[in-house]
Protein backbone atom coordinates (compact mmCIF):
# COMPACT_ATOMS: atom_id res chain seq x y z
CA UNK A 1 0.00 0.00 0.00
CA UNK A 2 1.23 3.17 -0.98
CA UNK A 3 1.31 6.15 1.91
CA UNK A 4 -0.54 8.49 0.09
CA UNK A 5 -3.60 5.72 -0.12
CA UNK A 6 -2.88 4.81 3.69
CA UNK A 7 -2.88 8.93 4.57
CA UNK A 8 -6.33 8.88 2.98
CA UNK A 9 -7.76 6.02 5.25
CA UNK A 10 -6.36 6.98 8.38
CA UNK A 11 -7.75 10.50 7.78
CA UNK A 12 -11.22 8.79 6.84
CA UNK A 13 -11.05 7.40 10.09
CA UNK A 14 -9.83 9.79 12.49
CA UNK A 15 -12.77 12.03 10.96
CA UNK A 16 -15.22 9.69 11.77
CA UNK A 17 -16.05 7.67 8.59
CA UNK A 18 -15.88 4.81 6.91
CA UNK A 19 -12.85 4.79 4.41
CA UNK A 20 -14.89 3.11 1.64
CA UNK A 21 -18.08 3.80 1.70
CA UNK A 22 -17.61 7.86 3.29
CA UNK A 23 -20.71 6.56 5.52
CA UNK A 24 -20.66 7.61 9.81
CA UNK A 25 -19.20 5.16 11.91
CA UNK A 26 -21.14 3.94 14.23
CA UNK A 27 -20.94 6.01 17.83
CA UNK A 28 -20.13 2.22 19.34
CA UNK A 29 -17.30 1.82 16.70
CA UNK A 30 -14.17 0.87 18.61
CA UNK A 31 -12.99 4.01 15.89
CA UNK A 32 -15.11 6.48 17.91
CA UNK A 33 -12.81 5.94 20.99
CA UNK A 34 -11.24 9.01 22.15
CA UNK A 35 -8.29 7.70 23.08
CA UNK A 36 -8.36 5.70 19.15
CA UNK A 37 -9.19 8.84 17.53
CA UNK A 38 -6.25 10.80 19.32
CA UNK A 39 -3.90 8.08 18.04
CA UNK A 40 -5.29 7.92 14.63
CA UNK A 41 -5.11 12.04 14.40
CA UNK A 42 -1.18 11.22 15.77
CA UNK A 43 -0.60 8.59 13.45
CA UNK A 44 -2.17 11.00 10.14
CA UNK A 45 0.12 13.98 11.31
CA UNK A 46 3.77 11.33 11.59
CA UNK A 47 2.61 9.66 8.21
CA UNK A 48 2.22 14.00 6.98
CA UNK A 49 5.68 14.70 8.71
CA UNK A 50 7.07 11.49 6.51
CA UNK A 51 5.19 12.06 3.22
CA UNK A 52 6.61 15.73 3.23
CA UNK A 53 9.90 14.65 4.08
CA UNK A 54 10.23 12.51 1.21
CA UNK A 55 9.34 15.19 -0.61
CA UNK A 56 12.22 17.23 0.29
CA UNK A 57 14.76 14.65 0.10
CA UNK A 58 13.49 13.82 -3.64
CA UNK A 59 13.70 17.33 -4.46
CA UNK A 60 17.19 17.60 -3.29
CA UNK A 61 19.99 18.06 -5.69
CA UNK A 62 22.10 14.61 -5.65
CA UNK A 63 25.52 15.21 -4.05
CA UNK A 64 27.87 13.34 -6.74
CA UNK A 65 30.59 14.79 -5.50
CA UNK A 66 30.11 14.64 -2.05
CA UNK A 67 33.13 13.12 -0.32
CA UNK A 68 35.42 13.55 -3.03
CA UNK A 69 38.86 15.79 -2.57
CA UNK A 70 38.66 19.24 -4.04
CA UNK A 71 40.77 20.49 -7.37
CA UNK A 72 42.31 23.74 -7.58
CA UNK A 73 40.58 24.51 -10.38
CA UNK A 74 36.97 23.44 -8.53
CA UNK A 75 37.86 25.92 -5.80
CA UNK A 76 38.91 28.87 -8.36
CA UNK A 77 35.70 27.84 -10.40
CA UNK A 78 33.40 28.26 -6.95
CA UNK A 79 35.08 31.31 -5.92
CA UNK A 80 35.01 33.00 -9.04
CA UNK A 81 31.25 32.23 -9.25
CA UNK A 82 30.56 33.11 -5.93
CA UNK A 83 32.14 36.74 -6.67
CA UNK A 84 30.02 36.80 -9.91
CA UNK A 85 26.71 36.70 -7.52
CA UNK A 86 25.82 33.09 -8.02
CA UNK A 87 23.64 31.55 -4.86
CA UNK A 88 24.74 28.87 -2.35
CA UNK A 89 22.24 26.57 -4.04
CA UNK A 90 23.32 27.03 -7.37
CA UNK A 91 26.65 26.88 -6.81
CA UNK A 92 26.01 23.38 -4.60
CA UNK A 93 23.93 21.75 -7.47
CA UNK A 94 26.64 23.57 -10.19
CA UNK A 95 29.32 21.23 -8.20
CA UNK A 96 27.06 18.32 -7.53
CA UNK A 97 28.44 19.18 -3.74
CA UNK A 98 25.69 20.00 -0.68
CA UNK A 99 24.66 23.21 0.52
CA UNK A 100 27.12 22.97 3.59
CA UNK A 101 29.91 21.68 1.33
CA UNK A 102 29.60 24.70 -0.61
CA UNK A 103 29.27 27.16 2.46
CA UNK A 104 32.10 25.41 4.17
CA UNK A 105 34.48 25.78 0.97
CA UNK A 106 33.57 29.61 0.82
CA UNK A 107 34.47 30.13 4.40
CA UNK A 108 37.70 28.68 3.92
CA UNK A 109 38.48 31.51 1.35
CA UNK A 110 36.78 34.44 3.90
CA UNK A 111 33.62 34.45 1.28
CA UNK A 112 31.12 33.80 3.98
CA UNK A 113 31.44 32.68 7.90
CA UNK A 114 32.14 29.51 8.61
CA UNK A 115 28.98 27.52 8.89
CA UNK A 116 27.72 26.72 13.02
CA UNK A 117 29.19 23.02 13.87
CA UNK A 118 31.90 23.05 11.14
CA UNK A 119 35.46 22.86 12.18
CA UNK A 120 37.68 25.58 10.20
CA UNK A 121 40.74 24.16 8.38
CA UNK A 122 43.26 26.70 8.07
CA UNK A 123 45.04 25.43 5.72
CA UNK A 124 43.39 26.91 3.17
CA UNK A 125 44.99 30.94 3.40
CA UNK A 126 41.30 33.55 3.45
CA UNK A 127 42.01 35.60 0.05
CA UNK A 128 39.86 38.20 0.98
CA UNK A 129 37.61 39.24 4.24
CA UNK A 130 34.27 38.21 4.75
CA UNK A 131 31.78 40.01 2.45
CA UNK A 132 28.85 41.87 3.73
CA UNK A 133 26.67 40.87 0.83
CA UNK A 134 26.75 37.15 1.72
CA UNK A 135 23.51 37.59 3.29
CA UNK A 136 21.65 38.79 0.35
CA UNK A 137 22.20 35.65 -1.67
CA UNK A 138 21.66 33.11 0.43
Amino acid sequence: MDQDKALSILQALSAGTDPFTGEPLPAASTYQHPDVVRALYQAVRALEMAVAAQKRHAARPAAGNSGKPWAKEEDDRLVAAFDKGNTIDDLAVAHARSRLAIEARLARFGRVPMPAGVRAIASVPAREPVRAQYSART
